[in-house]
Formats: C-alpha cells, structure tokens, sequence
C-alpha cells in the first residue's frame, strides 16, 4: 500500500476536522461583527462537509488493495483531491474573504464549481470501475 496516500488521506481528514471547529467556534462568534454572514458560514460548513465526505471516500478507495491497480480508482482518488482543493479550498478562502480585507478572493469563485466537477467525476470514475467488472 502506498503510505503517502494514507499520509495524505490522515493530513486532509485533520485539517477538515480542525477547520469545521474554526467554522463551530471562532467564525460563529464572528457572526454578530458582521465579519462573516450567516451564509458565509455556511459556505464554510458545506466546505467542511464535501471534504469530510471525500476524504473517506478516498480512504475506502484506499482500502480496497483488489482495486489499486485499476486506473479508475486512481483518478476517482485523484479527483477527490482535487475537488477537494478547487471546491472545498476556494470555499474556505471565498467565506473568510472579509476576516481579512481580502475581497480580492472573489476572483476564486469560479473555481468552486470546477471543483464540484472534479467530485462527481471521481464518482463517475468508480461507476466505471463497476461497469468494467460487470462487462467481465
């Protein structure tokens, strides 16, 4: 098995759950400053959500040592990742722009749905895996 995978899969689960208590506690106590809005803690909540979700899928697609090899998982894996980055990252910056006079971050918000792209290819990506096995 490839530990960078797993050491990636650990590092992106922490910094999930790390974050969704920033969203929990800090940023909702920011909420009566109007530093943050209420929908932009939001955003943040669903940031943490999509990545909580798609790094345990990339930790089952880990743990399926019968389907490592199968160029399908792989970039169901990597597409994970990189959804994980454009949707959830560009969320994160996009809904705590106003904590640090960055408005400029606006610019990232067409990264957010490209990211969104990337996790359901990754899903796709598994689907095919199934038809592959069906087809055998």
């Amino acid at each position: 098995m490839n530990s960078k995978k797993l050491i990636l899969i650990g590092l992106l689960g922490a910094v999930a759950v790390a974050l969704g208590a920033l969203g929990a506690h800090f940023l909702k106590g920011k909420l009566s400053t109007g530093l943050i809005t209420a929908d932009q803690l939001n955003g943040f909540d669903t940031a943490v959500k999509y990545q909580i979700y798609h790094v345990l899928a990339m930790l089952a697609l880990y743990l399926f040592p019968k389907h490592h090899t199968d160029k399908y998982i792989n970039w169901a894996f990597r597409s994970f990742l990189i959804g994980i980055v454009c949707f959830s990252g560009s969320l994160y910056f996009l809904c705590t722009r106003n904590l640090f006079g960055a408005d400029w971050l606006k610019v990232l918000g067409p990264i957010t749905p490209i990211g969104g792209l990337f996790f359901v290819a990754g899903w796709i990506f598994i689907a095919l895996v199934g038809l592959k096995k069906d087809s055998n």
